[in-house]
């Protein structure tokens, strides 16, 4: 093995050695990471910026000390005096790797800018918001009746909305005296109507009637992607959506790896929640300016995540989720204020985190459940909302179970060795032709499949640079169908395959997809490692739902609905083909789109939701896959594509897989025979 440093790029999970010295730009460039540069290097203009990671990455099998770069030269020194640099970058130009190092891309460094495909659903709400708008005429001090001006407003709130007992911030006291003189005595205020654990609140008031709105936020904070709806809460519209990467991915791609990070380092939980905090602040004056409205006038967020990304998001060590028996701090639901979390929003802006259901399966879990109802199906559903850790539930209206199931970030494009999130330029759709084995497909941003005329001028200017997790599934399904992967896993020959896009690669063989290389673009293949990533990935989500049927006492379900960006995206029968979901008619598997957000949509805009969720958390079952033997059991037949003990009957009425396998330790030369799912059925 080379002696010279090892470079990793995250979010793209793309590695390599270099010789001591290597800009990083160099490295990134070699490697086909996106990373953006205008001026040629010289440290103008400012667009490789990268941010290094320090500590231990076990994931990675790496300690990156403080000295892995080369030291801050005079061209940054120039640039962050005239510019400015944010804490903790460096260009990517300049510095230079000196030991093992990880790299982080921010999404404003990348050439194409993540398509992070969380958009709002269409979805009716009854509206019903904390946080509203009352215009009150308040009686004018009189020296025979002495009390303060905030005594009057609430008793103008008491006898013309009927709302009692009423409290308002420290700052309200601050301006009310100005504004309701202002106002002549009349004015609108913005109450928090509050809840069990709080009186209504005054949260802000305007002279006179105020024909303008107030806003809240619904938010999906993922371990890959924070995603963001900004709902006007007087109608209930969607006025913008964004989503960023979660800047926490330089310290792990998956929770645990987060987990692991802030053991092993002293104020590694301290610096994730300061990254995902300034990572939170960023997409909110990003999803304000794309409304074009003040920052200010956003008074209400509503936070669905997994149990790690709330601990860290709230600042709580997430130290004991990283063992058995897997404890929570707490998993009730949580109403702070936004200064609690160093919100960039109205300073009495008020929080509500839907409530946790277990160790592993969080609130975004219990989001989905507000949004799919599985609880009220007179069928048995099962609902997946596929992420870097996917959480499934199964149930109707009799129960409903739910367990999490750690898929790893495969599905998304990281650890793939030609793997990238959805971009434009990345391959989505994959054909394989049934008589010459070879490839065809289409990139994000082109509606052209690349054996059409016109689809290197549509790409002209992205490329193709990758593929994507929807891609990845199909590529994998596609070559299972064709007979180019075995049921257990193997990539056969060129000879035993019929395609000539098979070569041989070390020990095993690879499947070219597409070769740019004589135009220096990238050769983008297949590997057997990327293909072991895949059954991995699809084995963990499988097992946790064929565990959950185990608990119902069933062997199928009714109909499936696929949740998570992601899961808008998959072919259902490519998944089907993979074993990545039960069988099931392909009419009866749906997507319910960004799931977990419509369901913050909702415990935003009717603060009754909020109400309800809580009562259903109460009453679903938690299953812990960690501690169930049979997981182990489910996973191992499910490693085998579609699965080496289920018969998935319904599946093969709709297409016939090759039988053969390649493993010429096992006599499988390509000829046909039966496949390894068969043998180990007998076995």
């Amino acid at each position: 093995m080379s002696d010279d440093p090892l470079v990793i790029f995250t979010p793209s999970g793309k590695r390599g050695r270099f010789p001591v010295g290597t800009p990083v730009l160099t490295a990134a460039r070699q490697l086909g990471v996106d990373l953006d540069s205008v001026c040629g290097g010289r440290g103008i203009c400012s667009k490789c910026q990268i941010t290094p990671g320090y500590g231990e990455f076990s994931k990675h099998g790496v300690t990156v000390e403080a000295d892995a770069l080369s030291e801050w030269n005079s061209v940054e020194a120039r640039y962050d005096e005239k510019r400015g640099l944010k804490a903790g970058r460096r260009l990517g130009c300049q510095a230079t790797v000196l030991k093992d190092v990880i790299i982080d891309v921010p999404a404003e460094s990348q050439v194409h800018k993540q398509v992070v495909r969380k958009r709002a659903e269409v979805r009716a709400i009854t509206l019903n918001p904390s946080t509203k708008l009352f215009y009150v005429d308040v009686q004018q001090p009189d020296m025979h009746d002495p009390s303060g001006d905030l005594e009057r407003l609430r008793k103008a709130l008491l006898e013309q909305w009927e709302m009692d007992d009423v409290t308002a911030d420290l700052h309200i006291l601050h301006v009310m005296q100005k504004v309701l003189r202002k106002g002549d005595w009349k004015v609108t205020v913005a109450v928090h109507l509050g809840d069990n654990e709080h009186k209504p609140r005054i949260m802000h008031i305007w002279p006179g009637f105020y024909d303008g709105t107030i806003y809240g936020v619904a938010v999906d904070l993922g371990s890959t992607t924070i995603a963001a709806h900004l709902c006007d809460l007087q109608t209930g519209d969607v006025v913008a959506s964004s989503g960023v990467m979660n800047p926490q991915i330089r310290f792990g791609e998956d929770l645990m790896s987060r987990v692991s990070y802030s053991m092993m380092n002293d104020r590694g939980a301290e610096e994730m929640t300061l990254a995902v905090r300034e990572g939170m602040c960023g997409l909110f004056t990003q999803l304000a300016s794309e409304a074009g409205i003040d920052k200010q006038l956003i008074v209400d967020a509503v936070f669905v995540c997994n149990p790690v990304m709330h601990h860290l998001f709230l600042g709580i060590d997430p130290f004991e989720l990283g063992q058995a028996p897997f404890a929570l701090a707490t998993s009730n639901a949580l109403r702070l204020r936004g200064r609690d979390l160093d919100l960039n929003i109205h300073e009495s802006a008020r929080v509500y985190f839907l409530p946790c259901i277990a160790g592993h399966v969080g609130a975004d879990a219990a989001a989905v459940a507000l949004s799919e109802s599985p609880h009220l199906s007179d069928d048995l559903v099962l609902v997946v909302d596929v992420g870097t850790n996917a959480e499934i539930l199964l149930g109707n209206k009799e129960k409903v179970l739910a367990c999490s199931s750690p898929t790893g970030p495969a599905f998304e494009g990281a650890q793939i060795s030609s793997g990238q999130r959805a971009a434009p330029g990345a391959i989505e759709r994959v054909e394989i032709d049934p008589v010459s084995k070879l490839p065809r497909f289409k990139v994000i941003g082109s509606d052209l499949w690349s054996d059409e005329d016109g689809f290197d001028a549509a790409i002209a200017q992205t490329g193709v640079t990758g593929i994507c997790g929807s891609g990845i599934i199909e590529m994998v399904a596609e070559m299972r169908m064709h007979g180019i992967v075995d049921a257990p896993g193997l990539i056969g020959t060129a000879e035993q395959t019929g395609s000539a896009a098979v070569f041989a690669d070390g020990r095993t063989n690879s499947y070219r997809v597409y070769d740019g290389t004589a135009e220096g673009g990238p050769m983008i293949t297949v590997t057997n490692r990327d293909i072991r990533e895949i059954q991995m990935a699809k084995a963990a989500l499988y097992s946790g739902a064929r565990l959950l049927m185990d608990k119902f006492g069933v062997d199928k379900v009714d109909r499936v609905v696929l949740a998570g960006a992601f899961g808008a995206h998959i072919s259902t029968k490519h998944a089907m083909v993979i074993g990545m979901i039960p069988d099931a008619p392909l009419d009866k598997v749906t997507s319910a789109g960004n799931a977990a957000g419509t369901g913050a949509r909702i415990a935003l805009l009717n603060r009754e939701a909020r109400i309800e969720i809580e009562e259903i958390v109460r009453n679903i079952h938690k299953i812990e896959t960690a501690i169930e033997p049979r997981f182990q059991e489910h996973f191992v037949n499910a490693s085998a594509m579609p699965n080496a003990v289920e018969p998935f009957p319904i599946l093969n009425s709709i297409v016939t897989l090759p039988t053969q396998t390649f493993n010429t330790g096992g006599g499988g030369n390509g000829t046909g025979g039966e496949g390894g799912g068969r043998r180990r059925r007998r076995g």
